[in-house]
Order: C-alpha cells, then sequence, then structure tokens
C-alpha cells in the first residue's frame, strides 16, 4: 500500500481535516522512527479501529539528557517507510525540528503530573517533561484522534494519559500490549545496541518479572522481599546492571504496600546491558 509523506503541520492538517469532514476517523502513532514490529503491532492496532492511520517519525531532541544517545539514535526512513506502508497507514509525518519547534529552542512548557515523578523521573532528569511538549505538540498537529502507545514504555503511557486529561485535548489514548521476541524480550529500538552476549543475557528481565508475578500472586507476600529477589535475578547475569525492580501502583507509579487481595498492580525493571539501557513491565495481580 502507497503511504504520503508529509513533512508540515498545514499540510498534515488540510489532509485530516479533509478526512474528518468526511465521517471518517484518525488513528495516530506518534514513533522516533527506526520502527520494528512492535511499531508496526501499533499501526495494526490504529488500523483496525481508524479509518486512516497516521504515523509520525521525529527524534525529539528534547527527551535526551547531555550524554544520551540523541546524535547516534539509530534511524532508518526508508525502512520505516516500508514496514507503515505494508500495514496499512495512510500517511507518515516526519517534521523537521524547525517544524515542531518553530520558535527555536524551547524549555519544555507542559505541565506534568505526579506520575511523572519517580522511576525514570528520578534517573533521567527533564525525559517526561521532553516528551511531554513533544506529544502535546503532535497531538494537537493532528487534532481529534485515537492516539496509540506500547505499554513497554508504561510510566510514559501514564504520563501521556494524565497530561491529555489535563491539557483537555480531543485524544482518546489506547495502550497496547508490550511486543516481545520468542524469548521474551520487549522490542525496543535500543536492542541494535546489544552485542550477542548482551542479547543472550537481556530476556532476564521477563523473567525476574514472570517471577515477582507468580510470588505477588501468592497471599501474605513481601514487596521488599520480591523486589529484592527481582534484583539477584538480574545481578545474577554477568552482562546486566540492574538500576531498579519495583511493585507499584500502576496509576501513581509509588509503591504497593499492602494492597488488596485481586488489586491490579504493576512490576517494573530497568537494567543496563553494555550501552543499552532496557526498561520492561508487566501487569500483575495481588494475592
Amino acid at each position: 500500500m502507497s503511504i504520503q509523506v508529509v513533512a508540515t503541520r498545514a499540510l498534515l492538517a488540510e489532509r485530516l481535516d479533509a478526512v474528518r469532514s468526511s465521517g471518517a476517523s484518525v488513528g495516530f502513532v506518534p514513533t522516533m522512527g527506526y520502527l520494528h514490529e512492535g511499531h508496526g503491532s501499533l499501526v495494526d492496532a490504529s488500523v483496525a479501529c481508524s479509518d486512516l492511520t497516521v504515523v509520525s517519525v521525529f527524534v525529539n531532541p528534547l527527551q535526551f539528557a547531555a550524554g544520551e544517545d540523541l546524535d547516534s539514535y539509530p534511524r532508518d526512513l526508508d525502512a520505516d517507510l516500508d514496514l507503515c506502508g505494508s500495514r496499512g497507514a495512510s500517511l507518515l509525518f516526519h517534521p523537521g525540528v524547525e517544524e515542531v519547534y518553530p520558535e527555536g529552542p524551547v524549555q519544555p512548557a507542559v505541565p506534568l503530573a505526579d506520575v511523572a515523578l519517580p522511576l525514570e523521573g528520578e534517573r533521567r532528569p527533564g525525559h517526561f517533561a521532553g516528551v511531554a511538549e513533544v506529544v502535546a505538540r503532535l497531538l494537537r498537529a493532528v487534532g481529534p484522534c485515537r492516539a496509540f502507545f506500547g505499554q513497554k514504555d508504561f510510566q510514559q503511557l501514564q504520563v501521556v494519559r494524565r497530561m491529555v486529561v489535563d491539557l483537555g485535548l480531543p485524544v482518546d489514548v489506547v495502550g497496547c500490549p508490550t511486543s516481545r521476541e520468542h524469548d521474551g524480550l520487549a522490542r525496543s529500538s535500543r536492542n541494535a545496541y546489544l552485542t550477542g552476549a548482551e542479547r543472550a543475557a537481556a530476556p532476564v528481565l521477563h523473567r525476574a518479572l514472570h517471577a515477582a508475578a507468580a510470588a505477588v500472586a501468592v497471599p501474605g507476600w513481601d514487596r521488599a522481599e520480591v523486589e529484592a529477589m527481582m534484583v539477584d535475578m538480574l545481578a545474577g547475569e554477568p552482562a546486566a546492571s540492574p538500576e531498579y525492580a519495583v511493585v507499584v501502583d500502576p496509576d501513581t507509579l509509588l509503591p504497593a504496600d499492602h494492597p488488596t487481595s485481586g488489586r491490579d498492580l504493576r512490576v517494573l525493571v530497568a537494567c543496563r546491558f553494555g550501552r543499552a539501557r532496557l526498561i520492561d513491565n508487566l501487569g500483575v495481580v495481588a494475592g
């Protein structure tokens, strides 16, 4: 299927306004490019319930801190076009930095909910401020739509959900299941940084999450013990350097202490494998 590349907000609005004026629905998948099957699953979800799907490819400089991998972040626009077109997307929005930030270098101004403060918020200062700023700008450029985000970046998904409500944007945020490799590793553009040995070790993230799910399902479980067990599993892989492994309330991202039986919780992990910093998470139910 052919797909059209759009580089300006004006042309994007013209196309999407015409679609909506005919009563058709718009689905939107925001990405930083270098698309993989995980992104493909988001495009599939959008195409399945939208009359037109637009995918954005924009490597946002605001969400990279000093020393992070902005310049080396992988890019392959031709492959991105092939994936989006083959999955049924109609438009690929590929703006330049000056199109997204026409006023020049900016300080993020979109207010953040408290859900942005712990975990990634502590370890990557300014990251969620940059995410919220660019996502708000992209959503305003697209207009009324369903926007599809993967649950792999669970804290980001919660930040976006709260931001959309706080800003009153006409957007339905849809969280989609994490796409995984055959051995459980969550698909991520940063997996390209893994060496062979690191790639072999990385599925320990998935094993630690499932071990935590089994432990949390047993009545009388202790959060500190479950978190320590996950850290020990991660640290048992020589290639892995764990940063955190936590059991949290999915709405606040704060530690889940003494939850009632049957309550939905979230287990999140972050770990370095060489130059790759990987995150993953899993929904669990308290026993």
